[in-house]
């Protein structure tokens, strides 16, 4: 740990460094000033520093030639761009070489001193997965660590993130560890499915109203203030919404609607799809630019059937969840039904294991899940179409309450013998103690 907090400051202007440098003394940041790339290499082989913010363009080089030798030799400390106004290339450019963040010129004394906050926060990450997002990624496929090994990159960095993945790969799990890697743990990360803005008050949803009384009602942006805001299926974003996530990332401002106030928004951004957006931009279903902005860093995740190797490891660590969230014993799996399981190719990828694994783990008999525990294709309805319009927007509580009214009634009728409701009912004794628990009937 450095006794003092340091800073080191590199533009060619000298009234810039001075600014830069009287914003970070105010708050107890000592600085060192350079002119050039050469006097900064300098000072970095002359002492240690807690973050870096350099122009783009120097004397005897540009930041980038100083973001890359920074990485190469101190990559734990974090370096920022300074770029002139609108220069969205320049920006992006800067992200994707490592730099932790970019501010525009004009500078503004308080973003700077929100810049340093932040600096100073990630200098504390340690770059170690922690444990949550360790359980978000199994596996010791290569696969698998090439990508653990690129999100402690990119866990150290505010560039903008896209995952591309399969449905069921796991995108979202991906975008938390991100999150719980970086300087922002602390703060919301907040989740929003863009195929479910579908309607007119999707708009008023994300980014907030004012309504008739003057009252301002924030939105699910506002809501990720210093946070991650986590864009999932983003490819359904409508072309107007798309455009005022554009004009966000552009200002890093805010207005909600009907409203006159403009508010700075502190944000990451991480999207996720499963279709090809640069198709659907050559298309003219979705706006280049704000490709551009969003996919700074591009994550690819492997479909399980390119890792099978992982399976097995991914399969125990399931039954090892259910079995401790459930309170029920651990159990095993039989050669032959694992071997199933490794030759099946998944097409809904680690959540379709998931539905199969806990369908399992909830219907067999014994202390192992055999073959015949299994089921690989979904199930069809037998008897037809059953409506109900009790299950219209509530399903699932629709589905509970039936299940509820099944059990208490084999419960009574057996003078509440579990053994014998589980035999009326034709589920295991692990089945039905498992359905008690989940419905909280004692």
């Amino acid at each position: 740990m450095l006794p003092d907090l340091c800073a080191l400051i590199v533009d060619d202007e000298q009234d810039i460094r001075a600014l830069i440098g009287m914003a970070l003394e105010r708050i107890d940041i000592t600085c060192e000033q350079a002119a050039n790339v050469t006097e900064a290499i300098a000072l970095l082989e002359s002492r240690s520093f807690h973050f870096c913010i350099t122009d783009m363009k120097l004397p005897d080089g540009d930041g980038v030639q100083l973001i890359h030798h920074c990485n190469r030799n101190y990559p734990d400390m974090p370096v920022a761009m300074i770029t002139a106004f609108g220069n969205m290339e320049v920006g992006v450019n800067a992200l994707k070489a490592g730099a932790f963040d970019v501010v525009a010129k004009p500078l503004d004394i308080q973003q700077l001193r929100n810049l340093a906050t932040a600096a100073l926060r990630l200098s504390k990450v340690t770059g170690t997965l922690p444990e949550q997002c360790t359980n978000l990624i199994i596996g010791d496929s290569s696969p698998m660590q090439e990508l653990r090994t690129t999100l402690r990159k990119v866990g150290r960095t505010q560039a903008p993130v896209f995952i591309q993945g399969e449905y069921g790969t796991g995108k979202e799990g991906i975008a938390r560890a991100i999150h719980l890697m970086s300087s922002r743990s602390s703060h919301p990360f907040i989740t929003i499915n863009c195929d479910a803005l579908q309607d007119e008050s999707a708009a008023e949803t994300l980014f907030g109203f004012r309504d008739d009384h003057g009252i301002v009602h924030d939105g699910l942006i506002q809501n990720a203030h210093q946070g991650t805001l986590f864009l999932n299926n983003i490819e359904h974003l409508s072309i107007e919404l798309q455009a005022q996530l554009l004009q966000l990332l552009t200002d890093k401002k805010i207005r909600a609607l009907h409203d006159t106030q403009e508010q700075d928004l502190d944000i990451r951004i991480i999207s996720a799809s499963s279709a090809d957006l640069p198709a659907l931009a050559n298309a003219g279903q979705f706006r280049q630019d704000l490709l551009f902005r969003i996919r700074v860093v591009h994550l690819s995740v492997p479909p399980l059937r390119t890792h099978r190797e992982d399976i097995p490891q991914l399969t125990n660590h399931l039954l090892q969840t259910y079995a401790s969230q459930w309170d029920m014993p651990e159990v095993a799996v039989a050669d032959d039904a694992l071997q199933a399981i490794c030759e099946y190719d998944f097409p809904g990828n680690t959540r379709e294991l998931d539905a199969i694994l806990q369908r399992a783990f909830t219907l067999m008999e014994g202390e192992e899940i055999q073959l015949s525990d299994l089921s690989f294709e979904p199930e069809t309805p037998q008897g037809g179409y059953h409506s109900n319009s009790e299950a219209v927007g509530d399903l699932e509580g629709y589905l509970e309450r039936l299940e509820r009214e099944a059990i208490e009634e084999a419960l009574n009728a057996t003078r509440w013998n579990k053994t014998a409701a589980a035999e009326r009912l034709g589920i295991s004794f692990r089945a039905l103690r498992y359905r008690l628990k989940k419905l909280a009937i004692d």
